[in-house]
């Protein structure tokens, strides 16, 4: 179970994660960010990397988020499975959200248990009744636990279910407003799917429902091909963010306004200069002009 085994807690910045650049907050790159006191909107962790009582890595954080606003990330809880969640899992989430009072809590479109088994994966859902139904009672067991709204990630697929009876977008318009959870937008993610499925990515974008949505993430792609020679795009947050990832997150940013957003790169993972060169191209789309009488988002 995490504690907070701080016993002279020092003065933090303000836990509203602004609408800025963030990125992934990686071990290795602790001391170059303290040491420059740089300049990034945010750090997103993974819960599940910070679920032990204490040691390296939460003093890491603990002085990490001294200075900086934090998001934090699942990736193991399950939502879209069919068992229970894990009461334990849910549990440390809670705690974890009380400790670090992060100005972000979001989890994935997914599932990654079975029985006993734990799949190091995020495994596609239907989109259909039965699914929407277990998926939103998910996630008010999980918004009832951690006493607050949690984000959830639209999903990069490489399949398609023939029992899906709704679209990914009708699936997660209805999954917001009959929780009331928010969304994050993972601008790859729809990419990646959309190539994938041979559909226009600009109008999944001009179709989701942008007023739910409380962060974005972009993060780079590996490209492939499918067995019959048709381009396979693989979400491996290895490389710096795609040219054509670029420019769906500018029309998004032109059209709703600036939004909190991540750079992930979880794989390869470069120097903290080469990441945050990243950060600062999105910070330099943010700051653009809007477009005139854009979208409001929530």
């Amino acid at each position: 179970m995490v504690s907070d085994t701080r016993s002279n807690p020092v003065q933090r910045c303000e836990a509203a994660v602004p609408a800025r650049a963030g990125a992934g907050l990686k071990p290795e790159h602790v001391a170059a960010i303290l040491e420059t006191s740089a300049d990034i909107g945010f750090f997103e962790v993974h819960a599940e990397n910070y679920m032990g009582g204490g040691g390296p890595p939460h003093r890491q954080l603990e002085a990490i988020r001294e200075r900086y606003p934090l998001s934090l990330h699942g990736v193991g809880l399950s939502i879209g499975g069919e068992q229970p969640l894990d009461k334990d899992h849910l549990r440390r989430l809670s705690d974890l959200n009380k400790r670090y009072e992060p100005g972000l809590f979001s989890e994935h479109l997914a599932w990654s248990t079975h029985d006993t088994t734990y799949f190091n994966d995020l495994l596609p859902v239907p989109y259909d009744e039965a699914t929407l139904n277990r998926v939103c009672d998910h996630i008010d067991e999980v918004q009832e636990t951690v006493g607050r709204q949690m984000l959830l990630e639209n999903p990069s697929t490489y399949v398609a279910f023939a029992q899906s009876t709704m679209s990914e977008l009708d699936f997660l318009s209805e999954i917001a407003r009959r929780t009331g959870c928010g969304l994050l937008l993972d601008i790859n993610n729809v990419h990646v799917s959309c190539t994938n499925h041979e559909r226009s990515a600009t109008d999944y974008l001009a179709a989701f429902p942008m007023a739910a949505v409380g962060e974005i993430h972009l993060g780079g792609h590996a490209p492939d091909r499918d067995d019959a020679g048709r381009p396979l795009l693989i979400d491996a947050h290895d490389r710096e963010v795609d040219l054509a990832v670029w420019q769906l997150y500018e029309d998004v940013i032109r059209l709703q306004g600036p939004l909190p957003t991540l750079i992930e790169w979880d794989n390869n993972v470069p120097a903290w200069p080469v990441l945050l060169a990243e950060a600062q191209a999105a910070d330099r789309i943010l700051a653009q002009p809007a477009e005139a009488g854009r979208k409001q988002a929530v």
